[in-house]
């Protein structure tokens, strides 16, 4: 077995994938499962390209599909690979099995990769189209390195293309290894007992030139009547479903007119692996008589080849290259007296024959699949080195659909990272805890509802994570100051409070982790605690002049009623928060401002959020409307030229009246965003909401004003912003909580989808 050594952990092919029948669902197949069995210590996957609807009973292996004609599944697939921390990509190219022009469709997924991309060509045309051109020259240019199997591959790639010769590899055709053995030992399985059996073995087109080896045959028979021609596969399922089975019934004709039907054996029929090497062991002669000589590679060949068998071929380009040295004997197109004459030298001359097949297995050596296997992870070395040597811009990653769409792996190593025996953490220095800014209230209100919606989804966790609810909770607690009623926030790493009181907001969202943790949380014997905690708190409230801290407020009482419905002093704060709001609107609210403030600044969402909550349960419709109005315009002029989302910057926010800040763009934003869409969602069924949520989301991978990630899924922590030039790559617990909020809302919603649908 093999050693990787770069630290590849997970790599995925993309092309046609059995039980697909094509030969690059074959080679596809082959190469992934002989990577795992090589390197067992990779995670080897595939992504198939389905061309039905319906598509295939695909094994494991396979990841996720692209549908061929289907633009956005490519798109999609690439978020896919991007947010499942995928080390390398190896793409199989082959012109007709991706959609668009010139299978144009793949170049969507390729630019939005983020790894390293090792391109194996399968065709390589030596007089493309305009379009052909093009697609070939951006998927080299997209690539890290390319794999051919042929030296006039590279030489076509270097003259007609322009591809520097230190950026190809070339790696043989993978083929079985099988042993050298006699014919006989497996003819009496196929009923060819004391027969010469020729063999042609692939899926069936008019291109193959098989009536060529029918028309050879009655002078061969003349000589040797005991030959008999085995034409072994299925025709291609693309001609079969356009033409149905014109060209094999058009060699049946062919055999009965000229007399030898007895001789020509149809096995109609795609064959395993396992079943194929037998036919190919029972074979004396192997011929590929194709039509075009612009074929760069035949696996067909190269399995034949490989297991020593004697060849004749016309001198397609691939044949030329195998066959060279004495391993075959070439012939030219459509020439039946050649193949004649060519059957008859192997058949007269057995010592020369048994020659041929010994070079031909000998040289094949170099092809079986393990050691291709070495040579493809010594490639995709090369291109882990390269790319970390000269890294590339990211780019940027479109998953936007009305339907559930794959969420990335939830990851809480930087959650237990910033968190401590005293709380969470509230900055970091890149990925590292900063201990001079200590703790807040805020913080560990967040990290409380983070713990608690991690319980109610259903996430296999860790002993350490369950325990986080407790350790959040005992902070609150601990946070609270009875004398005055409120929660201080800032706490200094010596556990030392800064304050007496803390902000309006922070007791606002100490609030609604109580509330939250109150009605979601499994742990039973915390909801006393809880309780009596949100009951001291709550009566501060009414005194709030921050309209964020009445929402804030406001969702915590709506968690807090869910479990508590007839609880006469909650319902009573909610009224009369709720009803501040929606003065607050009233007033402020106008053609082209549908807003509750003269400036938007900080956690916007959250204003309309708590409305459309709070007059969704108490019946008052004008307070859905305005809350749905003012999410629809937040929506609106958060949403760039392009349709992606751009929150409001807080470099100076955005007065009426004035100039909006483009940035620095915060992860609150983002995450408030995606919290008030989903409850919109939740509220009208309205599929539109879902999207503005995922539209928001997509901005932590990379959907945003310079199209970089703000979320690392190496930490599973989430960057502290976006600068016009840049990306904060600080990791702070505001904006790794804003993202884990916004993951798990994400997924408790899909959940709600799933369970509806």
């Amino acid at each position: 077995m093999g050693t990787n050594g770069s630290g590849l952990k997970r790599i995925a092919f993309i092309g046609n994938y059995l039980p697909r029948q094509c030969g690059i669902a074959t080679f596809t197949t082959d190469l992934c499962e002989s990577m795992a069995q090589q390197y067992p210590e990779v995670n080897c996957f595939a992504i198939p390209v389905n061309d039905t609807e319906e598509g295939y009973d695909y094994p494991p292996r396979v990841r996720f599909e692209l549908q061929e004609n289907d633009i956005t599944s490519y798109r999609r697939a690439a978020d896919f690979l991007n947010i499942n921390n995928v080390d390398l990509v190896c793409l199989q190219h082959e012109y007709g099995i991706f959609g668009g022009p010139a299978g144009s469709h793949i170049l969507a997924l390729l630019r939005e990769l983020r790894m390293p991309i090792v391109t194996t060509l399968h065709t390589i045309l030596r007089d493309p189209t305009p379009n052909q051109r093009k697609v070939l020259e951006e998927i080299a240019r997209l690539s890290d390195r390319l794999v051919v199997m042929s030296q006039r591959s590279v030489e076509f790639l270097q003259d007609i293309y322009h591809i520097p010769r230190e950026k190809i590899d070339l790696i043989p055709h993978g083929i079985p290894d099988v042993p050298f053995v006699d014919p006989n030992f497996y003819k009496d399985q196929f009923g060819v007992e004391g027969k010469t059996v020729l063999l042609t073995f692939g899926l069936l087109s008019p291109n193959k030139g098989i009536e060529n080896v029918i028309k050879a045959l009655p002078a061969v028979l003349m000589k040797y009547p005991d030959v008999v021609y085995i034409v072994l596969g299925a025709t291609h399922p693309h001609v079969k479903r356009h033409e149905g089975e014109t060209y094999r019934l058009s060699l049946h004709r062919l055999a009965r007119a000229l007399g030898v039907e007895k001789n020509v054996i149809f096995h109609n029929r795609f064959v395993s692996l396992e079943e194929l090497i037998e036919f190919i062991g029972a074979t004396d002669i192997y011929i590929t008589p194709y039509l075009s000589r612009e074929q760069i590679v035949s696996g067909t060949l190269a399995y034949t080849v490989g297991a020593g068998k004697a060849v004749i071929s016309t001198p397609y380009w691939y044949a030329e290259e195998l066959l060279a040295d004495g391993r075959g004997l070439l012939v030219p197109f459509q020439d039946p007296e050649a193949i004649t004459e060519q059957i008859l030298y192997l058949l007269d001359n057995e010592a020369e024959r048994h020659a041929m097949r010994k070079r031909a297995y000998l040289f094949g050596r170099e092809m079986i699949w393990p050691t291709v296997a070495q040579r493809y992870m010594a490639s995709f070395e090369r291109a882990r080195e390269e790319r970390t040597r000269s890294p590339r811009p990211a780019f940027v990653a479109r998953t936007l659909d009305k339907q559930p769409g794959e969420l990335p792996l939830l990851k809480l190593d930087h959650l237990r990272r910033l968190t401590d025996d005293t709380g969470i953490l509230q900055h970091a220095i890149f990925t590292v805890p900063n201990y001079t800014e200590g703790y807040t209230t805020d913080d560990n209100a967040r990290a409380l509802v983070v713990a608690t919606l991690l319980e109610e989804i259903g996430e296999t966790i860790p002993k350490d994570v369950e325990n986080l609810v407790p350790r959040y909770l005992a902070f609150l607690w601990y946070a609270f100051n009875p004398e005055v009623g409120r929660f201080r926030n800032f706490m200094s790493y010596d556990r030392r409070w800064l304050e007496e009181i803390g902000s309006e907001d922070s007791h606002g969202r100490a609030l609604w982790g109580l509330g939250t943790a109150l009605r979601r949380s499994r742990q039973e014997g915390l909801k006393s605690l809880t309780g009596r905690l949100f009951n001291l708190a709550l009566s501060a409230a009414n005194s709030f002049t921050s309209p964020r801290a009445w929402a804030f407020t406001l969702i915590g009482i709506h968690e807090y009623l869910k479990q508590f419905s007839g609880d006469r002093a909650a319902l009573s704060i909610r009224e009369t928060l709720a009803e501040r709001l929606m003065e607050l609107y009233r007033t402020h609210n106008a053609p082209g401002w549908r807003w509750f403030e003269d400036k938007l600044t900080y956690c916007n969402a959250k204003l309309p959020h708590a409305l459309l909550l709070c007059g969704h349960e108490m019946g008052r419709d004008d307070m859905v409307s305005a809350g749905l109005e003012a999410l629809q315009w937040l929506a609106t002029i958060q949403k760039s030229e392009k349709g992606y989302f751009v929150p409001i910057g807080n470099d100076g926010f955005y007065p009426r009246d004035g100039e909006r800040a483009r940035f620095d763009q915060q992860p609150v934003e983002a995450y408030a965003m995606v919290s008030a869409c989903l409850a919109a969602y939740h509220v009208t069924g309205d599929e539109m909401w879902y999207q503005e949520a995922q539209r928001a989301f997509e901005w932590f991978l990379g959907r945003n004003d310079l199209g970089l990630p703000i979320y690392d899924p190496v930490t599973g922590g989430c960057r502290d912003g976006l600068h016009p030039d840049r990306v904060n790559q600080n990791e702070g617990a505001e904006s790794t909580l804003a993202f884990l909020l916004s993951l798990l809302e994400m997924r408790r919603a899909e959940h709600v989808i799933r369970d509806t649908s």
